[in-house]
């Protein structure tokens, strides 16, 4: 999720002093993604440096309003126009550390996915219970707020349908046969190429004899 950008499109609706655009954040995403002032004014000061928004006007409690410029609010419209690029590979700390577990001597892999099933059992049944606490149960703010635990439901239970993959895949595997020893290769400098998702690899062409 990108606070820049958030925090952009609420300035290009008027401008906001820091504790104001905190507060306006909170209230458009059912307060599901807490930020801290530190973090709204290191951002501030990027947007600042970047020619995005710039200092305007102070009120009488030494609010500093914070204003978005032309650029800012192009960045914004493009934001809101174009897809979110999920990153290549996965720094998702449950599938790494699975993907780690099955290739361990002796780990019961089995008895990890199930800790993890009852605990993302308990956090889907948390995320179905969770009622908005706001004054205005019809009005905007909780329709950004279901909005954020809807999309928390679906990866709860999505979570749980890949544990349940993950534990069929893995009995068929019972006597640890994929469990790997440490290498005795050197490995070269640099990182591996990372393998791509989107299908099959194509063969490799053999380039064309010389002529002789």
């Amino acid at each position: 999720m990108s606070v820049r950008q958030s925090l952009l499109a609420i300035l290009d609706q008027g401008p906001c002093y820091g504790y104001q655009l905190r507060a306006e954040f909170d209230r458009r995403t059912g307060s599901t993604w807490p930020l801290n002032v530190g973090q709204i004014y290191n951002t501030l000061d990027r947007l600042e440096r970047d020619g995005l928004v710039e200092k305007g006007d102070v009120d009488e409690h030494g609010h500093v309003y914070w204003e978005i410029t032309d650029a800012g609010a192009a960045e914004v419209r493009d934001w809101l126009a174009s897809p979110v690029q999920r990153a290549q590979g996965t720094r998702d700390e449950l599938a790494i550390k699975l993907a780690v577990a099955a290739t361990l001597p002796g780990v019961d892999v089995a008895d990890i996915i199930q800790t993890q099933r009852r605990s993302s059992l308990a956090q889907l049944q948390e995320l179905n219970r969770a009622k908005y606490a706001g004054a205005n149960p019809d009005g905007p703010e909780e329709l950004a707020w279901s909005l954020v635990v809807d999309s928390m439901i679906f990866s709860a239970e999505a979570e749980v349908r890949w544990l349940d993959h993950s534990e069929q895949r893995l009995a068929l595997h019972p006597h640890r046969a994929m469990a790997l020893e440490l290498s005795t290769a050197k490995p070269k400098r640099g990182r591996p190429a990372l393998r791509q998702a989107q299908g099959p690899v194509a063969e490799p062409v053999e380039a064309p004899e010389k002529a002789r």
